[in-house]
C-alpha cells in the first residue's frame, strides 16, 4: 500500500526576519534618542546630571566671551569651602577701587561686608548702613552701584538666588521690623530684575530680628544686624527644571 503524502507546510515568516526586524528597532530608538538628546536644552541637561563639576554657574556665553573677572569669581562661587579660605579674593575681584561707588571707601566695605557659607552655597552679607538710609527700604544710589557687580555676574550664572532681610530687635517707629526687612529684600530683588534677570530664579524673605548674627547688645552688633544676605546656592543637588 502506497505511503500517505503529508500535507506541505504553510510558508510563514523566517524566524531570523524576526530577529532583524527586532534589531532593527532597537537600532532606530536608539538613534532617535541620540538624536532627542541633542536638541534638548543644555542647561536643563546640566541641572539634572548629578556628576556635572559645575552644576550651578555655568557661563551663559561660551568661555571666549566671558570677562575674565567674573570667570574668576563663577569659579570662586563655585567652591565654597576654597571661597572662604581666600574671602578677600571675591571682595577685590567683585569690587576693585575703580568700581567703588565715592560714596564707599574699600575700608566701609570691608565693615559692612562679610562672606558665608551656607549648604546651598555662599552668602554675600551687606549692612543696611551701605543700602538704605535709617529706617528706609529704598536704596541709596551708592547702593544700586555697589550691586551692579553682582548683578553682572548673576548675568552669567544659572544659580538661584534668595534674598533675605533682617533687621535688629529694635522697635520701629515706623514699621514693625517684620515688615521693613522685608520690604529691603523685595528692593534688593526689584534692583535685579532692572537688570533683566529671570524672576523665576530668586525668592525673598523678611526675618525681621529673629537670626541675628552676633548679640544686639551693642550699637556695632546691632548695626551687623541690619542686613540682607544675597544667598547664591551654587551648590544645590538639583536645580530648577522650568
Amino acid at each position: 500500500m502506497a505511503r500517505e503524502k503529508k500535507p506541505p507546510e504553510e510558508e510563514g515568516v523566517p524566524m531570523w526576519l524576526v530577529t532583524f526586524s527586532d534589531l532593527v528597532t532597537l537600532l532606530l530608538t536608539f538613534f532617535v534618542l541620540l538624536l532627542s538628546m541633542a536638541s534638548m536644552d543644555q542647561v536643563l541637561l546640566s541641572r539634572i546630571n548629578p556628576y556635572s563639576s559645575n552644576f550651578s554657574v555655568m557661563g551663559a556665553l561660551s568661555p571666549g566671551k566671558v570677562p575674565q573677572r567674573i570667570q574668576l569669581v563663577l569659579e570662586l562661587l563655585d567652591s565654597p569651602q576654597d571661597t572662604m579660605d581666600k574671602p578677600d579674593r571675591l571682595k577685590d575681584l567683585l569690587w576693585p577701587d575703580d568700581v567703588l561707588p565715592p560714596e564707599i571707601d574699600a575700608g566701609t566695605l570691608d565693615r559692612n561686608l562679610r562672606i558665608l557659607q551656607d549648604p546651598q552655597g555662599l552668602a554675600i552679607v551687606l549692612t543696611d548702613g551701605v543700602l538704605f538710609r535709617p529706617g528706609s527700604w529704598d536704596l541709596t544710589e551708592a547702593a544700586k552701584k555697589l550691586l551692579v557687580p553682582l548683578a553682572d555676574v548673576l548675568q552669567y550664572s544659572s544659580a538661584d538666588v534668595n534674598i533675605a532681610g533682617y533687621t535688629d530687635d529694635t522697635p520701629s517707629a515706623r514699621i514693625d521690623n517684620y515688615d521693613l526687612s522685608g520690604r529691603r529684600a523685595l528692593a534688593v530683588l526689584e534692583f535685579f530684575l532692572g537688570r533683566s534677570l529671570e524672576a523665576s530664579r530668586f525668592s525673598i524673605s523678611g526675618y525681621g530680628p529673629d537670626k541675628p548674627l552676633v548679640p544686639d547688645t551693642t550699637p556695632e552688633g546691632r548695626a551687623q544686624n541690619r542686613r540682607v544676605e544675597i544667598l547664591l546656592k551654587t551648590t544645590q543637588w538639583l536645580g530648577r527644571y522650568s
